[in-house]
């Protein structure tokens, strides 16, 4: 009896082999990454020269923050393999077990984020929300208010542009971390990351389990930005 042919994966999926170059991070999140990377500059440099205009400018660009937050956190949902949160947020142990490979010099088997990278991301991605949504509440007590500022009280939006600068701090905390931690891979690991989210590929650790990763239509990314954008401009307009 003849054994059945063996299945091959679909057209939207790609099965990698330990060593080999392969396709790693979809459009969407290399995007998302150095969009957010230049809003997040924007909103520091308009934050610290407090002008009108650049108090204008760093409103709208939080309100470009928010949105790509939105996305991105949805895109964790219904995204590529990689993108998705299933994939990267693993348990304490899986963490511990990523921490003692680093230690040892040893780049973590996986393919996507590792635990520890994985935390990092949903970490950030509550902070800029924190910072986000509170900068939609915030005053400067001069001449700039956030466009939901007259949904609350005095008290409360001071209260909330409070938050909304302890906030960054943490924000530029975890930003160095996250620096530190892609030098490492550089300069001791030797893992380019820099240049796996310019490029979308990397190459896959030996330890990896050869499971196909799965790539999302980018029509469906296009229209979750569009939901993100249109939500968030109905919020603010």
């Amino acid at each position: 009896m003849k054994s059945p042919p063996p299945v091959e994966p679909a057209p939207d999926q790609t099965t990698p082999s330990p060593g080999e170059q392969v396709k790693v991070w979809d459009l969407p999140v290399r995007l998302f990454h150095w969009l957010l990377v230049g809003l997040l500059a924007l909103s520091w440099y308009t934050g610290e020269t407090g002008g009108l205009d650049e108090m204008t400018w760093h409103m709208w660009s939080g309100s470009a923050v928010l949105a790509l937050v939105l996305f991105r956190i949805g895109w964790g949902v219904v995204g590529s393999t990689t993108a998705r949160f299933g994939h990267f947020v693993h348990g304490p142990s899986e963490a511990a077990r990523d921490a003692a490979s680093l230690l040892r010099r040893r780049p973590p088997a996986h393919v996507g984020h590792p635990p520890l990278g994985g935390w990092m991301v949903v970490l950030m991605l509550a902070c800029l929300l924190v910072q986000a949504g509170t900068g939609l509440f915030a005053n400067d007590d001069i001449f700039t208010e956030g466009p939901l500022t007259g949904w609350v009280s005095k008290e409360t939006s001071d209260w909330l542009t409070t938050i909304h600068k302890w906030n960054f701090e943490l924000l530029l905390v975890l930003a160095g971390v996250h620096l530190a931690a892609v030098m490492y891979y550089v300069l001791v690991l030797r893992t380019n990351l820099v240049k796996a989210m310019f490029t979308g590929r990397k190459q896959l650790p030996a330890g990896e389990p050869q499971t196909p990763l799965r790539f999302v239509h980018p029509a469906v990314a296009v229209a979750l930005a569009a939901a993100a954008a249109g939500g968030v401009w109905l919020l603010v307009a």
